[in-house]
């Protein structure tokens, strides 16, 4: 019995994995993307809660280590790049096919991540879950607009660009893992869950790449490494 237990966050992360590959599935079936964002909140919730399992278990391993990297390889890095190449169909093979600059940058996002010991208790870069976030939320926020379709696809490939840039760029974001509940260590944390919920509310799917902007703007203004 002890033995299983010590696998739940094995299995907590091979289920974000398959999730990721739900969400994949639902996108090239052309299923809409409410199907694709539901599957990829799972996985960010099973992607969250393997990590806190294995602390509150105190189990960890390299295999544990390497097994999440892949699976946020799927989930994280190559369902944001087919969300993009989705959006991008229209505008013929080449062009979409610039979508999967994400999924490299992803996956040298995350190899990086594995061998970078300053990430403890921030990120550089943005993390590859919030720039899913920003992807599967996308098409939800354009459809309040309605540009023409030339506008729609170079605001698209800039986005592409953007986007395979800030998961690398040496940027030290605010790592959202709360120690403790005291308001002087938290309290920029706090004000974007605040912020979060309010607009989740409001806007609903089209309110997440706002918010991985607003997080982003936030650890710029006023979070530091040495906090």
């Amino acid at each position: 019995m002890r033995n299983i237990i010590l696998h739940i966050p094995n299995m907590l992360t091979l289920s974000n994995a398959f999730f990721g590959c739900l969400a994949l599935a639902a996108l090239y079936q052309g299923a809409p993307y409410e199907s694709a964002a539901w599957w990829i909140a799972l996985g960010a919730l099973c992607d969250f809660l393997d990590g806190a399992v294995a602390r509150a278990l105190k189990v960890s391993s390299p295999l544990g280590k390497e097994l999440d990297s892949l699976a946020d390889m799927v989930t994280f890095g190559v369902v944001p790049a087919s969300v993009a190449f989705r959006m991008l169909q229209n505008a013929g093979f080449a062009w979409a096919s610039l979508a999967f600059l994400i999924a490299a940058a992803s996956a040298l996002r995350l190899a990086r991540f594995n061998l970078d010991e300053r990430q403890t208790n921030h990120f550089i870069g943005v993390p590859t879950p919030a720039n899913t976030l920003f992807w599967i939320g996308l098409p939800f926020l354009l459809r309040q607009f309605t540009p023409s379709h030339h506008a729609t696809v170079a605001v698209l490939l800039l986005l592409v660009v953007l986007s395979s840039y800030w998961l690398l760029a040496p940027w030290a974001l605010l790592s959202l893992k709360f120690k403790n509940l005291s308001w002087h260590d938290n309290r920029i944390r706090y004000i974007f869950v605040v912020l979060s919920i309010l607009c989740l509310l409001l806007l609903q799917w089209s309110g997440l790449p706002l918010l991985i902007v607003l997080y982003v703007l936030l650890s710029w203004l006023f979070f530091s490494p040495k906090q």
